[in-house]
């Protein structure tokens, strides 16, 4: 049996480039911003990959009620947002409240649509999509204490996106699964530029030598083993084909924005600890 195509209209570069140079772009919006205009930057950044993430992900899992779920999504990043804007001292447990909030929003809507075809997958990608929006909204938190460290940790995650396609596009060998264009030689090359680069810029943050190459290692190599994931489902929602009248660029975004949504919980952990 052989392997599924990554999008049936589409030579199987698609998987790789347009995520590559999407990723260089997300990279210099999440870095350049905070770094240009501060706290303002910063939140107009973490929205912009937010409203992309819903947008795509509504339409690549296939949820029922897309518009309810489109609306459910961005309140639930927007609350999110505030939750670590408007306090004086945010704490990552504000989000708490709005993934609870949002949860239950997205069970009632879920609840009310008639007929409940898929319920269960609709309320499953739902529960992703809240997760990964209050984490992209973490990144606010990592810029409030020190807008280098958020800046650090954009460029050592973005690293890690660029170089672990660019490095698949060529040579996706030793192939971590079949039928997904991965291989262990981008994953480990993407956790070495992740690393790399937060070294190189470490005074960003006032980040000591060895306190940079563990925080970027760590955060690359997180959002690379999420973004090989990533491509499973993209790879799966390809195989099914792209629904009439949306763009194959959906699956791109995904790609893309998912694997950053974990870059500043795991960074937040790591400089809290060390």
């Amino acid at each position: 049996m052989s392997p599924p195509a990554v999008l049936p209209a589409t030579p199987g570069q698609a998987h790789h480039l347009p995520a590559a140079g999407l990723a260089a772009l997300a990279t210099a919006v999440l870095a350049g911003l905070p770094a240009v205009l501060g706290g303002v930057g910063a939140l107009a950044a973490v929205l912009v990959l937010q409203l992309a993430l819903v947008l795509s992900w509504v339409m690549v899992a296939r949820m029922r009620g897309a518009t309810a779920s489109l609306a459910v999504g961005t309140a639930t990043a927007v609350a999110a947002d505030l939750a670590l804007v408007l306090p004086e001292r945010p704490e990552l447990g504000g989000l708490i409240g709005v993934l609870a909030v949002g949860f239950l929003a997205s069970v009632a809507q879920q609840m009310l649509r008639s007929p409940r075809h898929h319920l269960v997958d609709s309320l499953a990608g739902a529960a992703l999509l809240m997760t990964a929006v209050a984490a992209l909204a973490a990144l606010l938190l990592l810029g409030r204490s020190d807008e280098g460290r958020l800046v650090v940790t954009g460029l050592a995650a973005g690293a890690a996106l660029v170089v672990g396609h660019l490095v698949d596009q060529v040579l996706p060998r030793p192939v971590v699964a079949e039928g997904v264009p991965r291989g262990l030689a981008g994953l480990v090359l993407a956790v070495l530029a992740g690393a790399a680069v937060a070294w190189a810029v470490r005074g960003l943050a006032d980040l000591g030598m060895y306190r940079s190459l563990l925080v970027g290692a760590v955060v690359a190599g997180v959002v690379a083993l999420v973004a090989v994931a990533t491509s499973y489902m993209a790879v799966e929602a390809g195989d099914d084909g792209v629904p009439d009248g949306i763009s194959p660029w959906v699956l791109t975004v995904v790609q893309v924005v998912l694997p950053l949504a974990p870059a500043a919980p795991v960074a937040l952990g790591l400089l809290t600890v060390l």
